[in-house]
């Protein structure tokens, strides 16, 4: 599947926090000149989006501003006439979003808005859960969507059954296949960074918090910090901390739940993976590790009331628990299959595709902008 030919900046590619920056890299790389990324600033800082920029091998972004930390409808709109502005003075061919956010919202409002053809990557993911501001979110920029580049044949069927057109749909596989293949360690990478940390393979937790759900909550704060305390007892557990989750640990007063955690500083993509790929038990409340447990092979406790990744638990690899004591329940089950069970999942395929979802992408819109300058044309003579 060549890269298709097509003129510079002529895709707009519209993130807006750093898990679609690593699920968009390989597309962005296969585009090449064309791809033009702009970035909403939804999270962005230059310690952690500009080092994985860096380490993505992305160029500069053309940077939206006065979004970052603003709530949910001033970032949406904000970033809306900020990029109608940008379209409008340098039209884009194509407009390309990743998954749920807002930055993916507001690109989807802006491209519609002019007309402009919309490609939604990961389509068709479904919590049914309401609450989650991401539901609405991905429901509406699936509606916008020319083309919808579902994940699997779930994503699809889910599209359908909400009168998605058929021919809209392409079943494409996960993007976050082939950046998880692209950017794991090396073995003797991953060994030196385990010995760095002090830990053994398939002899720590690995764990992470963000989701409001669980860092808003002050209760549910404490439960899963005590609950991976618990653990720590019985082998080091490893927390990356993200930085939000730290505020809401500190203005809640449970800093001293983290006394027998080791915490970790923001990781780069490809340290996270390495930490991810030997780690016993996984346990977090984050989309994306979800599907990437599974090209690694790991199993993953996520702490939510829901998850749009039945996928994940269907195969085997994830089962989703509410904060409290079923979290270290569930991490010593998995525990207590030991390494049967880890070769177990190793030997799984990811439900999530075969590493080829970018390709695919791209030859996409090649033919949508061919598409397009070819109705162009037609109406010109």
């Amino acid at each position: 599947m060549p890269a298709p030919a097509l003129p510079p900046r002529s895709v707009a590619i519209v993130i807006g926090t750093r898990p679609e920056l690593v699920k968009i890299a390989h597309l962005v790389r296969i585009l090449g000149p064309a791809a033009h990324l702009v970035h909403t600033g939804q999270h962005y800082d230059a310690a952690l989006s500009g080092r994985f920029l860096t380490e993505l091998g992305l160029p500069e972004p053309t940077l939206l501003d006065g979004i970052g930390g603003k709530p949910r409808a001033v970032q949406i709109s904000a970033a809306l006439a900020q990029l109608d502005a940008l379209f409008t003075e340098e039209q884009p061919l194509a407009v390309v979003v990743q998954g749920d956010t807002n930055a993916a919202l507001a690109g989807a409002l802006a491209a519609n808005a002019r007309g402009i053809p919309l490609v939604h990557v990961e389509a068709g993911l479904r919590s049914h859960d309401r609450a989650m501001p991401e539901e609405h979110n991905r429901v509406v920029i699936d509606q916008l969507a020319d083309v919808l580049c579902a994940a699997t044949e779930d994503n699809r069927d889910l599209l359908r059954a909400e009168s998605v057109p058929a021919g809209r749909i392409t079943v494409t596989g996960n993007t976050v296949v082939e950046a998880v293949q692209e950017h794991l360690p090396a073995a003797d990478e991953r060994a030196a960074l385990l010995a760095a940390h002090g830990v053994s393979a398939d002899r720590y937790v690995l764990a992470t918090a963000h989701r409001p759900e669980n860092t808003d909550d002050p209760a549910a704060l404490a439960a899963i910090l005590r609950e991976l305390a618990s653990l720590a007892e019985e082998l080091p557990v490893l927390f990356a901390v993200h930085p939000r989750t730290r505020a809401r640990i500190e203005s809640a007063g449970l800093t001293h739940l983290l006394e027998p955690l080791t915490e970790l500083a923001p990781l780069g993509y490809g340290e996270f993976l390495a930490l991810a790929r030997h780690a016993a038990v996984i346990v977090s409340d984050s989309g994306g590790i979800q599907e990437e447990t599974t090209v690694l092979g790991r199993p993953l406790v996520v702490v939510r009331r829901s998850t749009e990744r039945p996928e994940a638990m269907d195969a085997g690899f994830a089962e989703l628990v509410l904060p409290g004591r079923e979290i270290g329940r569930a991490v010593r089950r998995r525990l207590a299959d030991g390494q049967a069970g880890l070769r177990h999942l190793a030997e799984l395929p990811s439900p999530f595709g075969d590493g080829l979802a970018s390709q695919r992408i791209a030859v996409l819109l090649g033919a949508l902008a061919a598409g397009r300058a070819e109705r162009e044309l037609s109406a010109a003579a």
